[in-house]
């Protein structure tokens, strides 16, 4: 693992340089060559210094490289218009290394020093490449909703310390009761985020540039996911007694959810509001606690990451040449860009789990394990993902088709910079499921 964290230590002069494309393609390397040099295998490996990876952290590091990699290509902007592109690039690369450090280390300390301290580049790329005022108050949503269910964490693992003398995942043994089950599991689920504490979310996306989007929702949702999945290692005995009662939340929560976004007047606020409905699945299949539900957690978590960003990145495309991210203004734009049109469809349509891409398999995964613990659920999923499929179908409709606006006097093209951002998040998306059965040996 230190080799890896030593490469991005070492592309730092390439940012004070300036080389903004030559930072892409040391990415791409980078992804490439640790992708193959990785055994896909269910215990840990490439450890060093207490880092290192099993098939669940890395598959969480090979999603931040690529994201990264293509949060870099969608902010051209940033270089073009000379906006403090070097820090921009700084702040990311940052970023990127504050999460690898968080999804490689085996500790559960460093782990929370690491996950609290992605919040920061997070911040400074909505303060400071943010368009509007508002952008403050959503920083200060972001940054009091995670910090509020943090204290509670670190006094647990200072607890788990004094208890096991160790912390290590997997060495970790300790009697647990409610109020440490709750503090415990917290923090992520704000950060995931689930129903009823994910009001931070809609704002920082909608305040936020291109690239804070794409990493929020490809990446920084998924660190909940991962928290959880890694702490139920060591107190799932307890917590079946109380699981249900998040598993009927967020159950409840994906459904309200999903009619919540058919009252959207916003782009990006519809896309990060679809964010929560399947992170509500998400949720439910790692409170599940069986294999079908961490599996299909695992590979809706990728799924979502990548169409997620790929469905921002459309909305920022529109957004440069329009100005606008209202559905009323961005109406008939299929007369304007018909090619972009097949992007919505392709990027809708794995939005709502259509085959082949990665949410659908999660999806099918996540059902079956739901159906499992509780016949019951199955209302819930029918209606969760009837309600998938019809803002995802609104958001391609309105944006395609109708009218277009009057007021529309210039247009700018598509540049294949940005045809080539979308195609590299809808590729992995739908061929991965070709060699899926990776995902399914981390247990």
């Amino acid at each position: 693992m230190m080799s890896m964290f030593f490469y991005l230590v070492f592309m730092v002069p390439l940012f004070f340089f300036n080389y903004w494309w030559l930072s892409c393609l040391s990415l791409i390397l980078a992804f490439f060559y640790f992708f193959n040099t990785f055994w896909f295998m269910n215990y840990y490996s490439m450890l060093s210094y207490s880092f290192g990876g099993d098939l669940l952290s890395m598959t969480m590091i090979f999603l931040s490289l690529w994201i990264v990699l293509l949060m870099i290509i969608a902010s051209y902007i940033i270089y073009s218009e000379f906006n403090y592109s070097f820090e921009f690039i700084f702040v990311v690369n940052l970023l990127l290394f504050f999460l690898i450090l968080s999804f490689s280390t085996t500790n559960i300390l460093l782990f929370y020093i690491f996950f609290e301290s992605s919040l920061i580049p997070t911040l400074f790329l909505i303060f400071g490449w943010g368009y509007q005022p508002e952008r403050l108050s959503a920083g200060f949503y972001l940054l009091f909703y995670t910090l509020f269910a943090s204290l509670p964490l670190l006094l647990c693992i200072f607890y788990i310390s004094q208890g096991s003398f160790t912390l290590f995942y997997f060495l970790i043994s300790l009697d647990v009761n409610f109020y440490i089950y709750l503090s415990l599991i917290l923090a992520f689920l704000i950060k995931m985020p689930m129903i009823f504490v994910h009001f931070w979310l809609p704002r920082a996306h909608v305040e936020a540039p291109i690239s804070g989007s794409m990493i929020l929702a490809g990446v920084l949702l998924k660190l909940g996911g991962y928290g959880l999945m890694r702490i139920f290692s060591f107190i799932y005995s307890y917590s079946v007694k109380y699981n249900y009662l998040f598993v009927g939340l967020s159950l409840y929560g994906s459904v309200l959810v999903g009619i919540l976004c058919l009252f959207q007047v916003d782009i990006k606020s519809l896309i990060a509001y679809s964010s929560v409905a399947h992170m509500g699945l998400v949720l439910c299949g790692i409170f599940s606690l069986n294999y079908w539900g961490l599996f299909g957690s695992l590979i809706l978590m990728v799924g979502h990451g990548l169409c997620s960003s790929g469905l921002f990145c459309l909305a920022n495309i529109v957004y440069e040449k329009v100005h606008s991210r209202s559905f009323i203004i961005n109406s008939g734009l299929i007369s304007f860009m018909p090619s972009l049109a097949l992007f919505w469809f392709l990027l809708s349509s794995s939005n709502m789990a259509a085959p082949t891409s990665l949410n659908l398999m999660g999806e099918l995964m996540l059902i079956n394990s739901l159906m499992g613990w509780d016949s019951y659920s199955s209302w819930f999923l029918g209606l969760s993902s009837f309600f998938s499929c019809c803002y995802s179908i609104y958001l391609f409709s309105y944006i395609n088709h109708g009218y277009s606006y009057s007021g529309l006097t210039k247009f700018g093209v598509v540049t294949v910079r940005e045809y080539i951002l979308i195609l590299f998040h809808f590729i992995p998306l739908n061929f991965i499921v070709l060699k899926a059965d990776i995902f399914v040996i981390w247990i």
